[in-house]
C-alpha cells in the first residue's frame, strides 16, 4: 500500500508531499518534497492507494446559504438567517465543532481566515483529480481531509509549538519522539528534511492519517451527520492507537 500526505498551503513555497509505502511491518517514507507545485500533486495523487490533504474540503451549509442569499439580493432570507445564536454556525462546519468537542483543538474557520485560499486550491486539484480511479466524494473518498494537530494528540505526542524557525529544536525532538514510539517508520535519507521543516513533517503525519483512513481506524459522521459532510467534508482523527497502522495487517 502507498499512502500520500500533503500539507497544503494557498502557494507552493509552503506545501510539501510525503510518500509513504507499507508492508505487514512496517512503513518507508520514500519521498519527501517541498515547494510542491500542482502539477507535482497532480502527477502523485494516482499513484497513492489513500491520499490525505491538511485543507478543509468545504465550506460550512450555513455560510454557504447565507452568501447565496446575499449574492442573489435575497435580503428577507438574509435577515432571518441572522438570529441571536450568533454567527458560529457560519464560521464553524459540523466537523470543526465535532473536532473541537472531543480533542479541544479548534480547526481554522475556512469562512472566516486565511485558509480559506487552501480551500480553494484543494478543491481545484481534486476538480481535476476527479475521474474512474480517484473518487472525490468529501467524507471517505480517495483523498481524506486530515489535522495533524489532532492525530498527534490522539496518539500521545506534542502538538503545539513546533512549528517556525525557532521552534526546530523541539521539532526535531518530536521526530524522535515519533521513532522511538514508532520504531517501524523509517525515515531513510529524508529524517533532516523533516526536523528542519515542520510542513515535511506535518506532510509525514498526515500520510499516517491517510493510512488509518485506508484501515477504517479513523472516525467517520454518524448517521444524522453524514448528509451534511457530504457537503462540508469531514476531517478524519485517528481512533487506533499509531501502532495499530501496522498491526492491524500484520
Amino acid at each position: 500500500m502507498r499512502t500520500l500526505g500533503i500539507d497544503l498551503a494557498s502557494q507552493p513555497n509552503r506545501t510539501a508531499m510525503a510518500i509513504l509505502e507499507w508492508s505487514a511491518t512496517g512503513a518507508a517514507v520514500t519521498d519527501v518534497q517541498t515547494l510542491v507545485t500542482d502539477a507535482d500533486i497532480l502527477a502523485a495523487a494516482p499513484g497513492a492507494d489513500k491520499v490525505g490533504i491538511d485543507a478543509p474540503f468545504g465550506w460550512p451549509d450555513s455560510f454557504v446559504d447565507v452568501v447565496s442569499a446575499h449574492h442573489r439580493g435575497d435580503v428577507p432570507h438574509e435577515r432571518s438567517a441572522f438570529t441571536d445564536a450568533g454567527v458560529t454556525r457560519f464560521v464553524a462546519r459540523r466537523t470543526d465543532e465535532w473536532v473541537r468537542a472531543t480533542t479541544g483543538l479548534i480547526p481554522l474557520s475556512v469562512s472566516a481566515d486565511r485558509i480559506a485560499y487552501v480551500a480553494l486550491r484543494a478543491i481545484r486539484l481534486l476538480a481535476h483529480l476527479d475521474g474512474p480511479g480517484f473518487d472525490v466524494s468529501r467524507v471517505n473518498g480517495t483523498a481524506v481531509e486530515a489535522y495533524p494537530a489532532a492525530a498527534l494528540k490522539i496518539w500521545g505526542f506534542r502538538h503545539r509549538r513546533y512549528k517556525g524557525r525557532p521552534q526546530l529544536a523541539t521539532l526535531a525532538e518530536l521526530v524522535d519522539e515519533l521513532q522511538t514510539q514508532a520504531p517501524w517508520l523509517d525515515f531513510g535519507t529524508f529524517r533532516t528534511v523533516c526536523t528542519t521543516s515542520d510542513d515535511a513533517f506535518d506532510a509525514v503525519i498526515t500520510a499516517l492519517i491517510a493510512r488509518a483512513a485506508e484501515l477504517n481506524l479513523t472516525v467517520t459522521p454518524d448517521a444524522e451527520h453524514t448528509e451534511i459532510a457530504r457537503r462540508e467534508g469531514w476531517i478524519h482523527v485517528p481512533d487506533a492507537p499509531l501502532d495499530a497502522l501496522v498491526t492491524q495487517l500484520s
